[in-house]
């Protein structure tokens, strides 16, 4: 079924892990999407896996010059979102006495204004039954060692949710978001953990998931895809966790 035939679709950070597998499910679903990343060869390799109803635009979430110039890109490919899905952005952790101000900002900078100025600039583009979904984190409900910036910035994105669904209303777009858990993707590639520390990491996040194993970017495209569709018509101002229960399971 084509669900999203000749619609458009937004997403940001969309050249790896839950961002292009969601843009793939766009596609597949008959949608077109327009992915950013923050590398031109990202971009590229991105594309050419994607095919022909995929486009490309280099773009750093965490640089308001490239935000606040999305719109004129988009506007060269499209006069119309049909889903924006704020998804750019990596983890980097560490403890309270180790956090610095560049630490602090690199993160808000990224996840917070980025995400809220990229929806700010595609909102002139989107109309009635369109949607806005928000990328928070199931640490947003637990508290976790060296995870002080990284879960106040998931946070901050989190009130988004309800704050800009109540707003745009009543121009009929729906905002929700969703919640991963522990995803099989590259987010630890920016933390400076060496290749056997991130594997031991893993395995030990693993052991503290209820289905002992890590959740699949498809799966979370799915939740994107499903609040994105018709399907979700009444379900506004939502959080859906995807996290196989590891933010109420102890």
């Amino acid at each position: 079924m084509k669900k999203f035939n000749d619609k458009f679709a937004l997403i940001t950070g969309g050249t790896k892990g839950m961002g292009f597998a969601t843009a793939q499910k766009f596609i597949h679903y008959g949608g077109k999407v327009i992915i950013t990343g923050r590398s031109e060869e990202g971009v590229k390799n991105a594309l050419e896996q994607l095919g022909n109803n995929a486009s490309g635009i280099v773009s750093d979430a965490a640089n308001m010059e490239d935000v606040m110039n999305l719109r004129n890109q988009v506007e060269k490919m499209t006069d119309s979102i049909h889903l924006v899905f704020a998804n750019a952005g990596y983890g980097k952790f560490a403890s309270i006495k180790n956090v610095n101000e560049r630490h602090f900002d690199e993160l808000f900078n990224m996840l917070v204004k980025g995400s809220f100025f990229t929806v700010q600039q595609m909102l002139p583009l989107m109309g009635k039954g369109s949607s806005v979904i928000f990328n928070t984190s199931f640490v947003t409900e637990v508290g976790m060692s060296d995870f002080s910036v990284y879960s106040a910035a998931k946070s901050a994105v989190q009130s988004f949710i309800k704050t800009f669904a109540a707003e745009l209303s009543e121009k009929g777009i729906r905002v929700n978001g969703i919640s991963p858990g522990h995803i099989r993707t590259n987010i630890f590639n920016n933390t400076g953990l060496s290749q056997n520390q991130i594997k031991e990491a893993v395995t030990y996040i693993i052991s503290s998931i209820p289905f002992k194993r890590q959740g699949e970017p498809d799966e979370i495209a799915n939740a994107v895809l499903f609040l994105a569709s018709e399907e979700a018509s009444y379900i506004h101002g939502t959080e859906l966790r995807i996290d196989a229960g590891v933010s109420v399971i102890r």
